[in-house]
């Protein structure tokens, strides 16, 4: 029987402006979410914006695609839907978890225990009743060939996806690295994300972390360009 790979959907769900402050003031964001196609379901890695929120629209001016109609542009339906993952809690990463009551939904422990913080993320789009959290503490596997990894460095409850592949492993990021141009060692502020992590040593430690896993391919959740390794 021919072994099938999980085989993994980007989806560019949202773009955000960046807000008056920042260097990068008016430019606009970009948030991908990520669904794992597996040999006994579909995983999905993030969920993107929420809509509603007044705070939100005001700073950042979202232009976001609800998830429903997202996975249903890559052909599938919000009832394939097996599992949820959040890299971490911010609002631009899981502000649509409540479309999936029932399903479960992991998370690192360290990254539940700042649902509530001020000014952390839109509690009201993630601490949601009939919502099923797991909360992790570290690794575990969530689907065959799939992987969650504790990656923390830009929050502490940070976390990436490993895919196990027949071609090798291959690696949703979240925003443990941000970019493509990051990954290939471009280090300035608008392609990295450790100058802003909330624990930079961390971060670099991640990043280390997931180069030696040696991936083939590796996604992004603040850039739609993938990164591939080009065979010798």
């Amino acid at each position: 029987m021919a072994v099938v790979d999980p085989r993994v959907f980007p989806m560019h769900v949202a773009d955000v402006q960046i807000p008056q402050g920042d260097p990068r003031a008016g430019a606009l964001f970009p948030i991908v979410a990520h669904l794992v196609t597996h040999r006994d379901g579909v995983f999905l890695f993030d969920t993107g914006i929420g809509m509603g929120n007044a705070e939100v629209e005001e700073l950042f001016a979202p232009r976001s695609t609800p998830i429903r109609d997202a996975i249903a542009e890559v052909g599938i339906e919000m009832a394939d839907v097996t599992g949820v993952a959040n890299c971490h809690l911010h609002f631009d990463h899981s502000g649509q978890n409540e479309r999936f009551p029932g399903v479960p939904i992991f998370v690192q422990e360290l990254e539940w225990r700042m649902v509530h913080e001020p000014d952390y993320t839109i509690a009201e789009w993630v601490d949601v009743p009939g919502l099923t959290y797991e909360l992790l503490d570290g690794g575990t596997e969530v689907a065959p060939g799939l992987r969650l990894i504790a990656t923390p460095g830009h929050t502490a409850g940070h976390q990436s996806l490993v895919v196990e592949t027949t071609k090798g492993m291959v690696v949703l990021a979240g925003q443990a690295v941000q970019t493509r141009a990051e990954w290939r060692g471009v280090a300035d502020e608008a392609t990295s994300g450790e100058p802003s992590a909330h624990d930079r040593e961390a971060y670099v430690r991640s990043v280390g972390y997931l180069r030696d896993l040696e991936p083939v391919r590796v996604h992004f959740a603040h850039d739609p360009e993938i990164w591939e390794r080009v065979s010798a």
